[in-house]
This record gives structure tokens, sequence and C-alpha cells, in this order.
């Protein structure tokens, strides 16, 4: 049996001030054989924003390397900030 790929990845959008928003890639969806459906599987739980809203975004996958990558560098500063470096 082949592994479906998905369909869309799944995005929680994190607002910062002053700087773009931050897309955090959270999970991915699969459209239902059917085709009227998708299940959503997410391998991470967004936080509320200010407003108790948790923003959920779908879009088609795209190159996974440039997203790794964005990915690598925003826990490493996120990580610099916990610790009180900079870089």
């Amino acid at each position: 049996m082949a592994t479906q790929q998905p369909s869309h990845r799944v995005f929680t959008v994190i607002k910062r001030e002053g700087q773009d928003d931050y897309w955090l890639a959270i999970g991915a969806a699969f459209p239902h054989q059917s085709g009227d459906g998708f299940n959503v599987i997410l391998q991470a739980l967004p936080l509320p924003d200010g407003d108790g809203l948790c923003k959920l975004v779908l879009r088609p996958p795209k190159d996974d390397k440039d997203d790794d990558e964005r990915t690598r560098q925003a826990v490493r500063q996120a990580n610099d900030r916990r610790h009180g470096r900079t870089r």
C-alpha cells in the first residue's frame, strides 16, 4: 500500500510585534478518498492569540528544504532568547 502524500500543510500564524508574522508548520491535511473532506493531522497544538483565537492556515506543500531551514532558525532564535543569548 502506497503512503498518501498530504495535499496541504497546516500552519499556525504567530504575530510578532515589529516583524512579519511567523508561519509555523504544525501538521498536514490529507484528502478523503471521496474527495469531500480532509483528515488533519497535527504534530503540535496552536496557542491562542490575545483574543483567545487559534488560527490554522492550510496551504499546498512547497519546497520542504526551505521550510525546514526556517524552522531550524526559529528554534535556534527562541532557544537563544530563552537563555539570554543573541546572535
